[in-house]
């Protein structure tokens, strides 16, 4: 879309070609085009931030404060992570998840985001193969290409309820296969793989000799009957060839403090630690306090920011599932929608406007309507859009209803 679609960078001289190749992350492309257009007096309502809308709690950013006042935290410290944060990780999963690690099996990342790049880096070996079910979170392939692989896209639609079924993954298989890139609940489709499905897949990959990153990083934010299953714990024999990633940025309200970390077998996560100790070294001092207090402090945030994810989640698929020309699963964990957006595409939108895809769509309802949402394209899933609920509820009903009505007059 016109200011928003996210392009590799090409043709300028001395960017290698690895770095070339990239194409800048199309969800911060997008809450940044939103976020200017609001700047410049426009009305807006973006539907595309990953990231909630509410303050981190008093009791962590207080944590902080303190640790700001400490000497200790103006030094560097272990390139892995304060030893008490690798311990709290550890203990925390323990809890969460039934997952036993020792704090050697923790290091601490600048974000998940590191952590799934980290992670891949220290697995993947030019010409490795990475299965990546679709919708994928859009950063995914470029960490396996920097990585040197390719990205085997296993595409899992609407009908599937975007859940990928171990036939799938055999078929895409090959000689070559290194990883298979596991994420439940899912961004962006909000989906969240039933326990005997998370059984069968971790029994695939560890028969198969397959390592799994699995990215756990909205494992508390999963609605109604649905529970999250961490794979390790569930399927110990795939514990040994396993990668979990996640961090405090969801749960807690904390994406810009950029704290994540990877959860390995001992080498995987050494090795990843030496790499990391010539990238960044170790992360922040203050930002690691911090999501020290997080894990260890009072729970009680975390529980009513599901509360209200899960009241938005109801009313937002609620109010998609009656526009004209979209239909919608019922989002299971995370803070996304992603309708199927197929019954718009070749709609008249004004202006000359027939959208033959969702990213023309999204260009369309953002010129029309001042919504924005991110196009399927982004995630591997045309025809789709992806729509945070992590918004307050006011401009929720605001949007969508501004979408229904655009939609109304194109359908007819």
């Amino acid at each position: 879309m016109a200011g928003v679609r996210a392009e590799p960078v090409t043709g300028l001289p001395g960017i290698s070609s690895r770095v070339a190749g990239v194409t800048p992350s199309a969800t911060l492309a997008i809450d940044a085009r939103a976020k200017a257009l609001k700047a410049a007096g426009q009305d807006i309502i973006g539907f595309g931030a990953g990231e909630p809308d509410f303050p981190t709690p008093p009791h962590i950013v207080e944590a902080a404060m303190a640790a700001c006042r400490d000497p200790a935290n103006h030094r560097y410290t272990p390139t892995a992570g304060l030893p008490e944060l690798r311990e709290a990780v550890a203990a925390r999963t323990a809890s969460d998840s039934g997952l036993e690690v020792s704090p050697s099996q923790v290091l601490i990342t600048n974000g998940a985001k590191h952590a799934v790049f980290n992670a891949l880096a220290t697995l993947v070996d030019p010409g490795d193969e990475v299965l990546l079910p679709a919708p994928y979170w859009t950063t995914y392939p470029e960490a396996v290409a920097l990585a040197g692989g390719r990205p085997v896209v296993v595409p899992a639609g609407q009908d599937q309820g975007f859940r990928v079924g171990v036939d799938q993954l055999e078929a895409a298989r090959t000689a070559r296969t290194k990883v298979l890139v596991f994420v439940s609940p899912s961004n962006p489709s909000g989906a969240v793989y039933r326990p005997e499905e998370v059984e069968a897949i971790g029994r695939w990959a560890a028969g198969a000799g397959v390592w799994v990153v699995a990215d756990e990083i909205y494992q508390r934010l999963v609605y109604g009957e649905h529970r999250p299953v961490s794979m390790p714990a569930a399927v110990p024999e795939v514990a040994g060839r396993c990668v979990v990633v996640s961090g405090v940025a969801k749960a807690y309200a904390m994406t810009g403090w950029r704290v994540g970390w990877m959860i390995g077998p001992d080498h995987v996560v050494a090795a990843a630690a030496g790499l990391q100790s010539h990238m960044t070294s170790n992360v922040a001092n203050v930002a690691q306090r911090a999501a020290l207090a997080a894990l260890t402090g009072d729970q009680g945030p975390v529980e009513a920011m599901r509360q209200a994810f899960d009241r938005r989640r109801r009313r937002i698929w609620a109010l998609l599932s009656e526009v004209p020309g979209v239909s919608c699963l019922e989002p299971e964990g995370a803070f996304y929608a992603f309708p199927s957006l197929a019954g718009l595409l070749g709609r008249p939108f004004g202006g000359g406007r027939r959208p033959s895809s969702t990213l023309e769509l999204a260009e369309a309802v953002l010129e029309r309507a001042g919504v924005v949402f991110v196009p399927g394209e982004a995630f591997g899933a045309a025809g789709y859009g992806r729509f945070s609920y992590a918004l307050s509820d006011p401009d929720l009903e605001e949007g969508i209803t501004r979408l229904a009505k655009l939609a109304a007059q194109a359908v007819g």
